[in-house]
């Protein structure tokens, strides 16, 4: 078959003449409404689409809004966007009128096919019953109070590993790297609590399961804009990215098809059955609430790698590298876990509650440090916020990065102060519950907030507890480099890399 040659150049005039016809006959025939948002100055055809491309975005969004509001009507060529930067915007859009911005957009045909960000997710379903469904069987066997009792004892063991990598490399004077041990905790522990067994280190399966995490999250911001230009780009015949996350898709459909197949041929019949065995129960069952798909299946699992493993391990490593900055902190988060625990027991995922400092500490470092900076809805009415009028299937930016650090709502919002999450006699418990409503968006609110803050909090907390507990941590000049890589999620340019001295015994 003879290649077919496409001349770039000429594609891209003929996109231009496109978008620029498109942006013409809008200027002349649509009749902006008077009472949207109030709208920065932009650009001539693309809108404000260089805010939307600009590294990082959440600190563009934040500029934008600290000078002409936390309420902002933007475009991307013809697509209308609203920027949300306060923390009662916020309110409005996730809480008071949750229903109507409880779906995210279902205009980016490119994806529908895909694993991930795709048709299948349900992080991307709209808000009907299949999305209550699901959830109600992640609530039941996976993230609710009684799922996360029966497999603490499997997080425990992991931890146990964790830790012995731990002080196995201080022992050896090797250096670790926060981001990477953790994310084999968490993954670890993940693929037990879904499936039944880890992930095979020997045979490179857990690697390739961290190796597409990385990947999906790197093409999150490539997500981003086509959720945004993408549906004015198909009618020209442009697909945004589909190649990318069509080959990590293809990827994740390979392993979890071996896994599947595994279940399938020893079904574990006993009342401990995993997520898994209780998925294709359903899916094989023509009588159940809610009929599912294997594809259905495969894009919830690929969900839980990506939003268990990388956003605890991210995290976590944003938190050690704040305590090493500020010893003042790491010493009395130490001397409160030395005073609860002891110097000689280890702690354990138990003692969380009891440690109201190491809570505070971990609570801070979300605040300053949210994996995912900006949240994505869209609305499905036209609706009022803030007095002002938002026209349906409009994009919700919301911008939790700056509503958490908002000078109106913080005090010193860039500083790492634990503190401020400690209840006080200037800061009673009841105030502390309503700025936290209101001002604090780490794992998002309303109906579609991260079902799994309560576990990400618990594999945060151990991991912090027990670094803090059991080493002396090392880095170069003593600082740890804290700047941002461009990513839609928050990442650390400069991974968190340490050189530990052991400070309890290990056989404790």
């Amino acid at each position: 078959m003879a290649a077919i040659t496409v001349d770039f150049q000429l594609c891209f005039i003929f996109i231009f003449l496109w978008l620029l016809t498109r942006f013409c006959l809008s200027a002349f025939f649509f009749k902006k409404p008077k009472d949207l948002p109030p709208s920065p100055p932009s650009l001539p055809i693309i809108g404000h689409l260089h805010h939307l491309l600009s590294v990082p975005v959440h600190k563009s969004f934040q500029k934008v809004s600290s000078k002409y509001g936390p309420l902002l009507h933007l475009r991307a060529f013809t697509v209308p966007i609203v920027l949300v930067s306060s923390g009662s915007m916020a309110y409005e859009v996730l809480r008071t009128q949750g229903l109507n911005f409880a779906t995210r957009d279902r205009e980016v045909p490119t994806m529908e096919k895909s694993l991930l960000f795709g048709s299948f997710g349900f992080l991307s379903a709209p808000y009907g019953d299949y999305w209550k469904f699901m959830k109600k069987i992640l609530v039941t066997k996976l993230l609710g109070p009684h799922s996360l009792e029966r497999t603490r004892l499997i997080r425990g063991e992991e931890l146990k590993t964790f830790r012995a990598i731990l002080f196995d490399k201080a022992a050896k004077n090797d250096a670790v790297d926060v981001g990477e041990e953790m994310m084999k905790l968490t993954n670890n522990s993940i693929c037990r609590m879904i499936m039944g067994r880890k992930c095979s280190e020997e045979d490179g399966e857990a690697e390739q399961i961290r190796s597409l995490v990385t990947k999906s999250v790197s093409l999150a911001k490539k997500f981003l804009i086509a959720t945004t230009v993408g549906r004015l780009l198909k009618k020209v015949g442009i697909s945004l990215f589909e190649k990318e996350i069509m080959e990590v898709s293809e990827r994740y459909d390979e392993l979890l098809e071996k896994i599947i197949k595994e279940h399938e041929k020893s079904p574990n019949q006993k009342e401990d059955r995993d997520m898994m065995d209780v998925l294709l129960e359903v899916c094989a069952d023509e009588n159940a609430e809610f009929k599912i798909s294997r594809n259905q299946i495969k894009a919830l699992f690929v969900e839980l790698f990506i939003g268990g493993t990388d956003t605890s391990a991210e995290t976590t490593q944003w938190i050690m590298a704040e305590l090493i900055n500020h010893p003042e902190i790491l010493k009395t988060l130490r001397e409160e876990i030395e005073s609860v625990v002891g110097k000689t027991r280890l702690i354990q995922e138990t003692d969380l509650s009891g440690l109201p400092y190491l809570q505070a500490v971990v609570k801070e470092g979300l605040r300053l440090h949210p994996h995912g900076p900006v949240l994505v809805r869209t609305a499905t009415e036209g609706c009022k916020i803030g007095g002002f009028y938002i026209p349906q299937n409009t994009t919700i930016l919301i911008n939790a990065y700056a509503v958490m650090r908002d000078p109106d709502s913080w005090e010193e919002p860039e500083k790492f102060q634990p503190e401020r999450f400690m209840v006080s006699p200037s800061k009673g418990e009841k105030e502390m519950r309503e700025q936290l409503a209101l001002n604090y968006l780490p794992f998002g609110s309303g109906r579609r907030g991260c079902p799994g803050s309560n576990l990400a909090y618990i594999f945060i907390g151990v991991a912090i507890g027990t670094m803090v507990q059991c080493f002396d941590w090392i880095v170069n000049d003593n600082k740890v480099n804290m700047e941002e890589a461009g990513d839609m999620t928050l990442r650390m340019a400069h991974p968190l890399k340490c050189t530990l001295v052991a400070r309890i015994d290990p056989s404790g």
